[in-house]
C-alpha cells in the first residue's frame, strides 16, 4: 500500500474521532454500512474515490485535509 494512501485512510478514523462521530452515524451519512467503514479505517479496503470524497464532505472537510 503506498505511504500517501495509508495516510488518508489513518486520517480518516483520526478526523472522524476528533469529531467525535461515531462510525455508524458517518457510514450512514456517506451511505455505506458501517462494517465497510471499519474495515476502511482498519485499512483491510482501499476506497473509491467517490467514498473518500463523501467522507470528506460529511466531516466537512476538504480531502487534502486528509493527506496532513
Amino acid at each position: 500500500m503506498e505511504q500517501e494512501t495509508e495516510k488518508i485512510l489513518e486520517n480518516i478514523r483520526k478526523k472522524r474521532t476528533d469529531k467525535e462521530i461515531s462510525i455508524i452515524n458517518l457510514a450512514n451519512e456517506v451511505g455505506i454500512s458501517h462494517s465497510h467503514l471499519y474495515y476502511i479505517e482498519s485499512k483491510r479496503v482501499i476506497p473509491s474515490i467517490d467514498v473518500v470524497i463523501k467522507i470528506a464532505k460529511s466531516l466537512n472537510l476538504a480531502l487534502k485535509d486528509f493527506l496532513d
